[in-house]
This record gives C-alpha cells, sequence and structure tokens, in this order.
C-alpha cells in the first residue's frame, strides 16, 4: 500500500515515515500542500495523511481541489486545530476522517487502516430538495442548475435545512445547530440571514410557518 504524507513539520513527517514503513508501507513525504496536490494526482496512492496549515496551499484547499476534480483518494486530515467547528470544515470540504494534534500514532494508524479497508468511496451524496442541490465534497451550490455563492453562515443554513427537507424548523433549532453555541447569539440572527439566503435561491423557496419556523419548499420545473 502506497500512503502520501504531506506535513511541513520536519520531525513529525520523519517519525510518521519511519513508522509506516515500519508496518509495511511505501511512503512518500513533502512539507508543500501544491507539491502534495500534484503528487495526489499523479502519484497512484492509496491513502494520504494530510496537515492542514501548510506552505502555498492549506490541507483545506488541497483536498477541496481534488474532489473538485473527482479525485476520490481517501485523506485523513491532521490539525492542531481542534474545535468542532475546525472539524466539522474539514470532512465538509472532503476529508474522510480529521484527527487532532497531539495524537496517538497507534490510533493514527488504526483509522489509516480503516480508510484503506473502505477503498476509494463513491462519489459522495449530494444533498438536494427540489431544484436545490448542494455538494459537500467541494461546497458548490445550484438552483435551478446555476451556481450560487453563498458565506460560510449562509452554506450552513441551507446545508442543515437540506438534512431536514421539507420539515419546518423552530429559529430555536437553527440556532442550536447553526450557531456556535458558546456565543450569545440574538435570534433574530435567524430572521436576518434567512432573508440573506432568499435573496440567493429565491423567496418562494424557503417558506415562513407562521409561529413555527422555516421550511424548505419545492419549486415546479419550468417544463412542469
Amino acid at each position: 500500500m502506497r500512503v502520501l504524507v504531506v506535513e511541513d513539520e520536519a520531525r513529525l513527517a520523519a517519525a510518521l515515515q519511519r513508522g509506516l514503513q515500519a508496518e509495511g508501507f511505501a511512503v512518500d513525504v513533502t512539507g508543500d500542500g501544491q507539491d502534495g496536490l500534484e503528487l495526489a494526482r499523479h502519484g497512484g496512492y492509496d491513502a494520504m495523511i494530510l496537515d492542514v496549515m501548510l506552505p502555498r496551499l492549506s490541507g483545506y484547499r488541497v483536498v477541496r481541489q481534488l474532489r473538485t476534480e473527482r479525485n476520490w483518494l481517501p485523506v485523513l486530515m491532521l490539525s492542531a486545530k481542534d474545535g468542532e467547528y475546525d472539524q466539522a470544515d474539514g470532512l465538509d470540504c472532503g476529508a474522510d476522517d480529521y484527527l487532532t494534534k497531539p495524537f496517538s500514532y497507534v490510533v493514527l494508524l488504526a483509522r489509516l487502516r480503516a480508510l484503506l479497508r473502505r477503498g476509494v468511496p463513491e462519489r459522495p451524496t449530494v444533498l438536494s430538495f427540489g431544484d436545490i442541490e448542494l455538494d459537500p465534497a467541494v461546497r458548490r451550490v445550484t438552483v435551478a442548475g446555476d451556481e450560487v455563492t453563498l458565506t460560510a453562515r449562509e452554506y450552513a443554513l441551507l446545508q442543515y435545512l437540506l438534512r431536514r427537507p421539507g420539515e419546518v424548523l423552530s429559529k430555536t433549532e437553527l440556532l442550536d445547530h447553526v450557531w456556535d453555541a458558546a456565543l450569545d447569539t440574538a435570534p433574530n440572527a435567524v430572521e436576518v440571514y434567512v432573508g440573506y439566503l432568499r435573496r440567493k435561491i429565491g423567496r418562494e423557496r424557503l417558506e415562513t410557518v407562521r409561529g413555527a419556523g422555516y421550511r424548505l419548499a419545492a419549486v415546479p420545473s419550468a417544463g412542469a
């Protein structure tokens, strides 16, 4: 099995290379994000261990670019950033697993083996409802076939709505799942971002259910 390690901490990269080679893996190492992307594209690897903070291209950008190119090389992302949103960002941009530093080498090896057992995954599931589509792997949103650019908060709001298609979601539930629970966010923030999102996807696609909350509504296609 061939593994690519993209890590700019030289001592950690060398330790990973030695440890993985001792387990029988063929290992290539680079400390540069752009070089890692090129190797991942053309190196014929079975998996990649990818740091987040890298020269030239971050790990997020590397994995997002691979997924944009429909390259489903299994990726185990490493990062010292251990917040829940940091981990969610890594997984949403296309990584298959996320491990925070410092980590147990035994755990890293077990997770790597788990990725290899799964093999190269199929195309990630695209969330859709009506004529709205959201591809979490590449953070791409289309409405009636046209690409729509959303802010991070608008994207998170739409993603949560798409995971509960057709359901009425209260302001409290949306605050709990889309906003940081550690922050004292006013309930009217939901109204504000619902308004922003409506401008981009169309008011008719996001209904207000008086006294209850909001839900997505399917819009018939022009030919229907």
